[in-house]
């Protein structure tokens, strides 16, 4: 919803102004920790790492987490793969799991570049995908939200799910990070225009694409893989 939709809808009286700012600030406090507490809880419980592979959104559900968008695919990290999301048609972001979407992930370099040239994008973010591990980009959009469910560090045996909760990162779901047991975020980098002026969410747009924002089918599920 932009920032004019909302003013027209506070001005016809459908919604009040005390509402959009409630739910801003729900995207502030809640929902970004949400991601990172049903992530620790599949790397603690196989069961639930199952559920949430199988169908994400039902998965998400357990939690009481109701998702914007009519699914939700969970794609898992291995030894032999890494994940990767993006929206190349415009921002569209698992909101109700991470919160609002960083301006480099909306900018047009991102969306644009990761899909040409992924593991360089992701060198700017720090983070070096071994040329034998497989890279793969998934395209979101207004029907399907992905969410990267990264693996679980070495000397992580025996935390709680609240600890490992707290190493699990926006970036990590994305893709564009890898969870560190110290804690430690991978280095910053000094491209992608620096992460687009280091910038976080944009209160504009909490949405994402509109209902009538869709892709030719053969596309709506782009992966491309570099070695």
């Amino acid at each position: 919803m932009s920032r004019a939709m909302q003013e027209l809808l506070v001005e016809r009286g459908v919604i009040t102004a005390e509402q959009v700012r409630r739910r801003m600030e729900q995207f502030d406090a809640d929902f970004p920790y949400r991601g990172p507490r049903v992530i620790a809880h599949a790397w603690a419980d196989p069961a639930f790492k199952a559920r949430l592979l199988a169908d994400g959104k039902r998965a998400c559900a357990e939690f009481g987490i109701d998702l914007e968008a009519d699914r939700l695919i969970a794609l898992e990290n291995t030894p032999e793969v890494h994940n990767v999301i993006v929206c190349t048609l415009c921002s569209c972001y698992p909101r109700a799991l991470l919160g609002m979407p960083p301006t480099w992930y909306k900018s047009e370099n991102y969306r644009r570049r990761v899909v040409r040239e992924p593991r360089a994008v992701l060198r700017e973010f720090g983070t070096v995908i071994p040329e034998h591990v497989a890279l793969r980009v998934h395209d979101s959009n207004a029907d399907m939200r992905y969410v990267v469910v990264p693996m679980r560090p070495a000397g992580t045996e025996g935390w709680s799910e609240a600890e490992l909760a707290r190493i699990i990162t926006r970036d990590s779901l994305v893709g564009v990070a890898v969870p560190q047991a110290d804690g430690r975020r991978p280095g910053l980098g000094t491209s992608l225009a620096t992460r687009e002026r280091h910038g976080n969410g944009d209160r504009g747009s909490p949405q994402g694409c509109a209902p009538g924002a869709r892709r030719d089918p053969r596309a709506r599920r782009r992966r491309l893989q570099r070695r």
